[in-house]
């Protein structure tokens, strides 16, 4: 019988907890009974094993960073959304590193509920870069660069990587600036590199 008071939910924010307290490998069933205090058995009343509550993680913090971006984003048009989507990428980050590391994770063949998850911040960033009139290609390639610029940003400082005097948040504004540069460039000539 399950414990009262206790769901998946519940879980769920208590692994993101541990998650960005200690590192997302250390995320177990037993660390995780131990902080709800519970025996590992009764996870199983609300969760499919290691496995599952690594989904369900990965679930909860696309959602927790779409909602970030998203309401950074909101109002915002052209290069300033695309300020306001990087910003708010970093932050979620900064905030919960070991759930941001579960973002990451790439959906197993047939996983509809994290490949939704992840299709809405695909979606919301392709909207934002709209603006820049890119073909479907196109847009899919800058995604692919604004996602590697932030992911690197992001785990640099996480790990420690800028370790010079200089304000992060003015190498980022600074970073996101050279990517719009080249975004506008991204038609014009690019077939002769390739």
């Amino acid at each position: 019988m399950a414990r009262a008071g206790l769901d998946t939910y519940t879980l769920v924010l208590a692994a993101a907890e541990l998650a960005d307290e200690q590192g997302v490998q250390e995320v177990t069933l037993a660390a995780l009974a131990a902080k709800l205090g519970v025996r590992p058995p009764s996870l199983y009343n609300h969760i499919n094993g290691l496995a599952g509550l690594r989904t369900l993680l990965a679930i909860h913090g696309l959602e927790q960073l779409y909602d970030a971006m998203s309401a950074a984003a909101e109002g915002a048009r052209g290069e300033q959304a695309v300020h306001a989507l990087s910003q708010a990428y970093i932050g979620f980050a900064r905030q919960h590193p070991g759930l941001y590391e579960t973002t990451l994770r790439a959906p197993e063949q047939g996983d509809t509920a994290l490949e939704a998850a992840g299709g809405k911040v695909l979606s919301l960033i392709i909207q934002v870069l709209s603006c820049f009139g890119l073909d479907e290609e196109g847009n899919l390639h800058a995604v692919r660069g604004l996602r590697s610029i932030l992911h690197g940003f992001s785990a640099l400082e996480n790990q420690g990587g800028f370790g010079m005097p200089l304000d992060l948040n003015v190498s980022l504004t600074r970073l996101i600036r050279a990517y719009i540069a080249g975004i506008r460039c991204m038609g014009e000539g690019a077939d002769e590199l390739e």
